[in-house]
């Protein structure tokens, strides 16, 4: 049965003999409810943060209240990605890549310090400094690591926004194709492909600039300015 009172528009009165039967509303938020209350979660996790999700799943807290107990292995399947832990250099292409497999809609949740900006490790020379630097990012759970309660408001925080979402406005239906998200290069360092161009006029500029720094004399002696 449906919730009568987020479905029902009060602007149309329903007779009390069918109000426990029929519900009057629009197709955004028929569509919206039945959305809400079936997110399927990816099922990975980084570090500490995973077992904080794993307890939210477990019998205590059950987040299969909210309709999200169905963890899918697979992200063809899923359509929301809790980023639990640390976000290390090295496994931010897989989580691209992964993001990009995600069918639309999807959604994703940065649940702990270390996903959200790095946290203790935000100058570690192997941490990304936030996952939103690379994928967009729907919700902020703070916390080192957060509790099973802060994911579970992390998940109504993401239900009411998808309550605001209109089928008209909504990404995934217009008529041009989404664009994946380019994967990170892992090399000396983390590079993000939509960079590339500026990081090769940087390049070009300091390797014109170096030159003209250097000057030498008769005696074969190099200064440096």
């Amino acid at each position: 049965m449906m919730d009568e009172d987020r479905l029902s528009r009060e602007e149309f009165s329903i007779p009390v003999e069918l109000q426990r039967q029929v519900a009057i509303a629009t197709l955004d938020k028929i569509y919206n409810w039945s959305r809400r209350n079936s997110l399927w979660p990816m099922m990975f996790g980084l570090a500490c943060c995973a077992i904080e999700m794993i307890g939210a799943a477990a019998g205590r807290y059950d987040f299969s209240r909210f309709g999200t107990e169905v963890m899918r292995p697979s992200p063809r399947q899923a359509d929301v990605m809790i980023v639990s832990g640390t976000v290390t250099k090295k496994m931010i292409p897989t989580i691209v890549r992964l993001y990009n497999q995600m069918g639309e809609p999807k959604y994703v949740i940065a649940m702990g310090a270390c996903a959200s900006g790095g946290g203790p490790f935000k100058e570690g020379y192997n941490v990304v400094p936030g996952v939103d630097r690379f994928v967009p990012v729907d919700v902020y759970i703070p916390g080192c690591p957060p509790t099973p309660q802060a994911l579970l408001y992390g998940l109504i925080a993401l239900q009411k926004k998808i309550d605001t979402e209109s089928i008209k406005t909504a990404r995934w239906y217009k008529k041009e194709p989404s664009v994946p998200i380019p994967i990170p290069v892992l090399g000396p360092d983390l590079i993000d492909p939509r960079d590339l161009s500026a990081i090769k006029e940087r390049s070009q500029k300091k390797s014109q600039e170096e030159p003209e720094a250097a000057t030498g004399d008769e005696e074969g002696i190099v200064h440096v300015s």
